[in-house]
């Protein structure tokens, strides 16, 4: 019977992972990462209880500070977009899944990711819940012990499950979006940490036509609030130095060239310019077919049509069909 280290919360997706674990022959240990309080903590240890696996707590606060939140932090003052599971998931969820199955003989790892781990390779999961693009920056060895039971579901059904085998994960809520900022107050978090950015100049075509609060209210793609001569403005950049937002119309915040830093690579760097499809976003937009380059560390993509409002520090995550090639941070 192989062992497998399966990160554990307790919630639907990693109880539902679990029991399909147990049912193909696994055994399997829960890992559960603490940075959320003793009563989380308790609600992993009753799920795991329930199932019947042995579930170890690591605390891992002061990893994910170094590791995920301070970067995070930098990254929203420089007046980026940053996506902390993109950094958290290699970093540090994967890490330490890792070294716990290596520290208990395990042969595998495994998270209740919606998308699909085969043969060392990454691929989407099904469109509804596809979470193939949080995983772009994972090591190979990573990779090549990730077993991914939910690859093949929809939450809906995922949810039917933990039902039917009378979990009592069933009508938890899902997670958080943040899970280092439970109440989803992203200012209050950055104030707390340090000084913020003043106030500065809202620019259209060169011109001040209003102040902003703070850079770090805002993002690219973002719609301004009320209308300018009778028509909507989105963000189209943030100058951290200037401490400027820049606003434009809809039409003008589609982009051709993307040029993304620290490309990270999934399959071998290819060394001439190759066809893929790229995501800009963790969401179902768009993902048009593109040509990228590889320049040094990054990439420069050209797409065939073009993606709407790309942000720095946001991931461009390239696929050749279902297959995930990599992704890095958009400049």
């Amino acid at each position: 019977m192989s062992k497998v280290v399966l990160g554990f919360s307790g919630g639907v997706d990693s109880s539902v992972s679990a029991r399909l674990l147990l049912e193909q022959g696994y055994e399997v240990h829960g890992l559960y990462l603490d940075n959320a309080g003793p009563e989380a903590a308790e609600d992993a240890r009753r799920a795991a209880c329930q199932l019947g696996i042995p579930l170890d707590t690591a605390e891992v606060r002061a990893e994910l500070e170094k590791t995920v939140c301070r970067p995070f932090a930098e990254s929203y003052l420089r007046g980026e977009t940053p996506n902390p599971c993109i950094l958290c998931n290699p970093g540090l969820k994967f890490k330490r899944l890792l070294e716990a199955a290596d520290s208990l003989g395990g042969a595998f790892i495994a998270t209740g990711h919606y998308a699909r781990a085969e043969g060392g390779r990454l691929y989407k999961g099904l469109p509804a819940n596809d979470q193939s693009y949080m995983l772009c920056r994972l090591e190979r060895e990573q990779l090549s012990r990730l077993i991914l039971p939910l690859g093949g579901y929809e939450k809906k059904q995922v949810r039917a499950m933990a039902e039917q085998f009378g979990l009592a994960a069933a009508r938890k809520p899902d997670s958080m979006e943040i899970c280092f900022i439970p109440d989803q107050d992203y200012i209050g978090w950055l104030s707390r940490r340090s000084e913020l950015p003043p106030p500065g100049d809202l620019l259209f075509h060169g011109e001040v036509i209003g102040q902003h609060e703070g850079i770090y209210r805002w993002t690219v793609g973002q719609r301004r609030p009320g209308l300018y001569e009778g028509r909507k403005l989105y963000v189209s950049r943030i100058d951290a130095a200037a401490n400027t937002v820049e606003l434009a119309y809809w039409e003008e915040l589609f982009r051709t060239e993307v040029r993304a830093r620290a490309f990270h690579w999934l399959v071998d760097v290819p060394r001439e310019p190759i066809r893929a499809g790229v995501r800009v976003r963790h969401t179902k937009w768009e993902q048009p077919p593109c040509t990228v380059f590889p320049e040094q560390d990054g990439v420069r993509i050209l797409c065939d049509e073009p993606v709407r409002a790309p942000a720095a520090g946001q991931s461009a995550v390239l696929y050749d069909g279902e297959l995930v090639l990599g992704g890095g941070f958009i400049v």
